[in-house]
Parts: structure tokens; sequence; C-alpha cells
């Protein structure tokens, strides 16, 4: 039944047993950690060119119907804009004929009961990220709320605990899997329980507003202290300073190829200025942007880094034992970043889905930060792992972990002969759980044929890369199943320091 009481269609989650059943309080956690995702992106960007939704009230068929589209295709605008045409009309229950796909990153891939198939799996601690961007939501005509960031961010942690209410319906109040936790003590007591430990974070483009307009601030000290006062009463505990444009915090690192002259439009867009491009001096270099070839040689930086206001904000993050993500940060600003965290002897920073240059991680890994993959083909994310363990001071501690980025317009993975083929039912990277392909209504879902296309397929996707890894699968999996407890220590020497 659904929380209102209506008759809910079958869904199967289609595992057996559960992943990691045995983690107590006094003992280091075994499980799996997500490090950057969006369960809640269809409430920022106005509300409008998300289709679908991670929960309702009513069930997957009102969550994940079919979804109109618009004869100029602004139901699909991020698609039509990078594509240069219309995608076909997206069926979802009780078919799924056309979506979730992994070429469509604004149709939702992230129905709840995908999330508690790979929490069934072994995830233990998931970093739920809100996030939102003003200028993509100015820009889209259709939008049903405000483009203000914050206000976007707010309506998502709504959400977020209003997910979390509608779960201990079914549970029992408290009971539900899916647990918003505000220290690393309440994450542990969660996962003995045999939950999930969700710990919010922020993702957007102008956190408090700290817009840049012509080179000048829009925000002051003043404004970053009772925003982040705001978002810790919220129950935040990881940000970003800057994405995808520049702002009063920090310079960013740009996009590639068509994506970054888009992006580069919406920096001109929001603050009146595109990228400053220069050729890298140092040892690190941000993304090559494309239109710069006159201006700087490649490689390419962002001449912009951490501002005076950035600064502020990590003094103030690391006052309240919060998290600090320096991924989309200019080389620039994350390597100043990184001097400010060394010299505070501040552990509590991560790289969740690979936007740091991968020249900085032994740096914030010996500092006891985390670096974590984003999903991609096996060889890539594969390659990642190797750099990262290769870097680490210590390769028998090394963890590592994974940044989905669903609903974040980050696109699935088609199979395409990409990956091992999995053999169903498969294992869990601990043995305790058995798991099949998964069922939505008509529809069989089978990695070996659709790919990562949702949240569902993480442990399918797990298991592949698992046997891509060949003989340094076992090391995989070891370094895989630290990632939850290595997240919970870095957090806990930022907020015992």
């Amino acid at each position: 039944m659904s929380a209102s009481g209506a008759a809910q269609p079958p869904l199967e989650v289609n595992v057996e047993g559960f992943a990691f059943p045995d983690n107590r309080v006094d003992a280091p956690v075994k499980g799996l950690l997500q490090a950057h995702d969006h369960l809640w992106s269809y409430k920022g960007f106005g509300e409008g060119p998300f289709c679908g939704k991670t929960f309702d009230q009513e069930g997957i068929a009102a969550a994940l119907a079919d979804c109109d589209t618009h004869p100029l295709a602004l139901t699909a605008w991020f698609e039509s804009l990078m594509e240069g045409e219309e995608p076909a009309p997206p069926r979802g229950w009780p078919t799924f004929d056309d979506w979730p796909g992994h070429e469509w990153p604004t149709h939702s891939q992230s129905y709840y009961k995908g999330v508690e198939r790979l929490w069934r799996s072994g995830v233990r601690v998931f970093v739920d990220h809100m996030v939102s961007n003003r200028a993509l939501c100015e820009v889209y005509p259709l939008r049903q709320s405000t483009c203000d960031e914050m206000a976007s961010v707010r309506a998502q942690i709504a959400e977020s605990r209003a997910f979390e209410a509608f779960l201990d319906v079914e549970y029992g109040e408290g009971q539900g899997w899916y647990r918003i936790v505000g220290s690393p003590a309440e994450a542990r007591e969660v996962i003995a329980q045999g939950k999930m430990a969700v710990v919010l974070g922020v993702e957007i483009s102008e956190p408090f507003g700290c817009s840049m307009l012509n080179s000048a601030p829009q925000c002051a000290e003043e404004t970053i202290d009772q925003g982040l006062a705001e978002l810790h009463d919220l129950g935040v505990r990881s940000m970003f300073l800057c994405h995808k444009f520049d702002n009063a915090l920090c310079g960013v690192r740009f996009d590639e190829g068509l994506t970054g002259v888009a992006v580069n439009a919406g920096n001109a867009l929001t603050t009146g200025e595109f990228w400053h491009a220069e050729t890298c001096q140092g040892p690190y270099q941000d993304n090559t942007a494309l239109g710069f070839d006159e201006l700087a040689q490649a490689p390419h930086c962002n001449r912009r880094g951490l501002t005076g206001l950035g600064v502020h904000t990590i003094y103030a993050m690391m006052e309240r034992g919060m998290i600090v993500e320096l991924d989309h940060m200019s080389v620039k600003a994350a390597d100043h970043a990184l001097s400010i965290l060394e010299a505070e002897s501040y552990a509590g920073a991560i790289s969740s889905h690979n936007w740091m240059d991968g020249a900085l991680s032994p740096r914030l890994l010996q500092l006891g930060g985390l670096v974590t993959g984003i999903s991609r083909e096996s060889n890539q994310f594969l390659d990642y792992w190797r750099a990262a363990r290769a870097a680490a001071p210590d390769p028998d501690t090394f963890a590592f972990g994974y940044g989905l980025d669903a609903n974040g317009l980050n696109s699935g993975l088609p199979r395409a002969g990409q990956s091992a083929e999995i053999n169903y039912p498969f294992r869990s990277f601990d043995g305790n759980a058995l798991i099949d392909r998964q069922i939505w209504g008509e529809r069989t879902w089978d990695f070996n044929e659709d790919g990562l296309v949702h949240e569902g397929l993480v442990p399918d996707w797990l298991e592949a890369l698992r046997l891509d890894a060949g003989s340094d699968g076992p090391q995989f999996v070891a370094d895989m199943s630290r990632g939850a407890e290595a997240y919970l220590r870095m957090w806990e020497a930022a907020t015992e320091r």
C-alpha cells in the first residue's frame, strides 16, 4: 500500500538476503560508499525540466508516469540542446519502453525502489546532494517555481525529509532504511541497525546567493555565515563552493567540448563575463575548453582561483566540521583550498566524482581526505581506482567509493560491450545477498543489455567492474567494501579536531 492508502503497483527489488548484515557501533563499518547523487533534482531548476520523481505518495504509477513531450522539445531541453533533435516521447510505467535511458539525463534515474536495491546490496553511506542552477532554470520557459538556488535547496531538503517520513509509514516510526544523519556517531548507530546513513550535501552555482557580476561579488561574509548556519541547521554537512559557473567564492574547472561551450554561455549570463582562460604554468590543469585557442594555448587553466570570500567560507565550514567538496573548483582554487586544509590538518575534504585534477589526489589522500570515482565504463572507472590507489599513502588501508551523479545531468552508461557479461543471479561483494534482475512493471532490467540506466542497476554495474578487474578483482572488492568506514573516519577527523 502507498502511504495514502491507495494500492501501489507491484515492483520487485529482486535481492534475497542482505549485504554486510553484521555491522556494530564499536567496530569498523563494512559496506559501500555512494559519495555523490541527486535524488531530489526534480525540486530544483525551477521544477520544470525533469521528468519523473524519486517517490510519490501514490506509488510508481504516479512517480514514473508517461511524460508529455512539448512540440519544441522543452520537456527534454538538455537532450535537445546537446543532440540537436527532439527525443521520442518518454514512456514510463508500466512498460518503460523509452526511459529510464542512458541518453536522457533529464528523465529521472532514481526511483526509490532502485535505491532500496543498492542499500540491500551493500551501500551503507549515501551522500545526497541538493542541486540546482539559476542560469539553466532561467532559460527554461516551463518552470513552475523560483530559480533562486537556496530556495531550491530548502525545497529539496524538505522532500528528503518527506521521503524519510514516507518510509516510516511502511516500516514504523524511525525504522525506515533511509536515515538522514547529522554526525558520524549517528551514522554508525544507523548502520549498526541495518539502515543506510544519508549525508545531506549541497552542489549549487551560487551558495547563499554569492554570485559575481562583472567581477564584483554579490554577497558579504555575514551572508555566508548566516547561510552556513541555516544549512547546518537543516542537516547539511557537505558543500561545494562553486559549480559550473564562476562565483564570488571561486573559479570553476571548465567543461570540455560542446557542453563547455553551453556552460560558458551560462557563465556569461550569470556573471556578465565568459571564462577567463590562460595557459597552465604549474603541475595542475583544468579541462581544455573550446573557443580559447586564440587567447590561450592548451592546457587551459581558469585565471580565477579562491577568493577572499571563498577562504572565509572554508574556515567557516571547518569551524562547523563540514566536508569541503573540491570537485568543480578550478585547479588554482583547489590548490589554494588544499593549502589551507593542509595548514590546518583538516581531513574533511573529498573529490567525489572525478571533477578534480587527479594530480591533486596524492595531497588530498595524504591529508586524510577521500577520492571516489564517477560512474563510467569499466576501463575508465578501474583506471581511476588504480590511480587513486597508487597515490594513497597506505595501500593496505586504502578505500574507494563511487559517485553516481544520477539526476545531475550525468548520462547513464550504455552496455555497448564495454564490460563483462554478468551471470544472474550474482552475489553481493560480501556474499550475503543474492541479486537477480530487477523487475519494474512489464520491464525486466538486464545490465548485459541495458547498461547502467537507473540507480537500481548500480549493484549490477559493480559486479561487472569486479569481473573486469580480473586478477585485481579481490582487491577492488576489498577497497570498495571499506568505503563507508573511510568516509566516517574522514568525517570524524573533521568534527573531532
